[in-house]
């Protein structure tokens, strides 16, 4: 500290645990961020279908993390650190807490059978209006299914399920707890009474106490084990919030906490949420609602084709192009007007999840002539992105929710191209935050109003700087709208190819 200087403040460490890496960033109380380090580890996909992990990895990155931050802030200016965590993981463990899986990851696809029997069966559209998670082999339930018809002499062995939040927890602090967020996000928890659903644990095979308690997301662990506290460096009595999911945690980052305020993410995949006081599902079961408190909930739709669909486009269409190729292929997409030459991609080359919550579907271009190029290609591929998030936009509303304002953010988001096109397909203007760390700034609000530090995690729509407003050019708005239910009707046109094409080349 600088001679005359005012003493630092405190600090909450926010820790997000990613699908690729752990972040730890430490937040003074005004918002201003400190210090960040993030440490990797990979996504195994030993056989198609199975996306894994090892859980020793991740606890080992969540231990390095908090300690470089540690390192960093110092260690007394630490208040506490608060978690947020990448929802639908799912870990078995002994009856004394040892890992006898790896950790499942939402993008583990083994339950599809699974997932589209139970979505298929009588009661499936109420489970997901009960419980607020689609059906969906992203979900715990199904994968659960899957254990139980796949693997019976190990469920007999498993003492526990947990995610991989509940692992940490368990291993930094003793305690075996899943908060209200996380919960949500698994298709076991009612969201009226927020315990455990009798019907869901019934298809699952499993029993109330093979879960952990649930308890709401500003819980307090007060203690860290003696291991985790000389592994990162702070002291025992340092308190720890059990936190809450990654995608809600996103909105309080870009302060979208106020009623009709949308975030939305787009990166390698995407995101549309927005938060509401009550849970709230669409007759059709097109949104998820995941809790942010016991008193807040995030309703909304993820998708599983964003920026990925640009680096397929490179490797397909252009792979002449210079390394990296993103700006060139922006650069052909913006020679293009708007509606591609009448052309249509359906962006499902990692299959789908919002609105239709199906593994089935696969991508296809619609429309395509002789005059069209690979300008025009790529393109498209850039307006099925934007049109597929204003299909999970018009879900929402037909949910009851009143959007009137988008923050987005996402590493794609930095392209003008990009910006624009989000604009006109939704036609209403897009905000654009300035660079805030998204679920772990959540994180570390939470933590903040837990600990209290702060009055209200509220405050954070005043914190967000928008740097940028983007409005729809009137024109190309009209073309996207008019080509969105042709977009949407595409699907259900080709759900019989889909399925015809999965046997015929699985």
């Amino acid at each position: 500290m600088t001679p005359g200087a005012a003493p630092a403040g405190p600090v909450v460490i926010g820790v997000d645990l990613g699908t690729t890496n752990t972040k730890a960033v430490a937040f003074r109380t005004d918002g201003t961020l400190e210090a960040s380090h993030a440490a990797g580890y990979p996504l195994d996909e030993p056989h198609p279908g199975q996306a894994v992990q090892d859980p020793q990895l991740i606890l080992a990155a969540v231990l390095e993390s908090v300690r470089e931050v540690v390192r960093q802030v110092g260690a007394q200016r630490v208040a506490g650190l608060s978690f947020s965590s990448a929802m639908h993981s799912l870990i078995g463990l002994s009856p004394t807490g040892e890992p006898l899986t790896e950790v499942v990851t939402w993008a583990d696809t083994r339950s599809r059978v699974q997932a589209e029997r139970l979505r298929a069966s009588v009661g499936g559209l109420a489970l997901h209006r009960r419980t607020g998670t689609p059906v969906h082999p992203m979900s715990p339930l199904p994968k659960l299914v899957w254990f139980r018809e796949q693997e019976p002499k190990l469920c007999e062995s498993i003492g526990f399920w947990v995610g991989i939040k509940e692992f940490v927890l368990l291993r930094i602090c003793g305690a075996l707890v899943v908060d209200h967020s996380i919960a949500s996000a698994t298709g076991l928890m009612n969201m009226s009474t927020l315990a455990w659903d009798e019907e869901a644990l019934a298809l699952a095979g499993i029993q109330p106490e093979q879960l952990p308690e649930i308890v709401p997301t500003t819980t307090v662990l007060p203690a860290l084990t003696d291991d985790a506290a000389a592994a990162m460096g702070l002291p025992g009595t340092t308190p720890v919030v059990v936190g809450a999911a990654d995608g809600p945690l996103a909105n309080l980052g870009v302060g979208a906490v106020r009623p009709g305020v949308a975030a939305c993410s787009i990166g390698t995949s995407g995101a549309l949420r927005v938060a509401v006081d009550r849970p709230a599902v669409d007759p059709l079961g097109g949104v998820f609602c995941y809790a942010l408190t016991s008193t807040r909930w995030v309703v909304g739709g993820a998708i599983n084709n964003g920026g990925v669909v640009l680096g397929w486009a490179g490797d397909a269409i252009a792979p002449d192009l210079a390394e990296p190729p993103e700006e060139e292929l922006l650069a052909l997409a913006a020679r293009v007007a708007p509606g591609s030459g009448g052309l249509l991609m359906l962006p499902y080359l990692l299959s789908e999840r919002a609105p239709h919550w199906s593994s089935l579907p696969r991508g296809a271009y619609v429309g395509l002539t002789r005059a069209h190029r690979r300008e025009h290609l790529v393109r498209a591929a850039l307006e099925g992105v934007c049109l597929q998030l204003a299909l999970v936009l018009h879900s929402m509303r037909s949910a009851g929710l009143d959007v009137t304002h988008v923050r987005a953010t996402g590493g794609v988001m930095r392209s003008p191209l990009w910006r624009q096109l989000l604009a006109d397909t939704f036609g209403m203007p897009i905000e654009f935050a300035h660079g805030q760390e998204g679920s772990g700034f959540g994180a570390a609000l939470l933590g903040m109003e837990a600990l209290g530090l702060i009055e209200s995690i509220d405050v954070v729509a005043d914190m967000v700087e928008i740097e940028e407003t983007v409005r729809p050019q009137p024109a190309a708005a009209a073309v996207y709208a008019s080509l969105l239910p042709v977009f949407a009707e595409l699907y259900d046109a080709l759900v019989p190819a889909f399925t015809s094409l999965r046997r015929l080349a699985p």
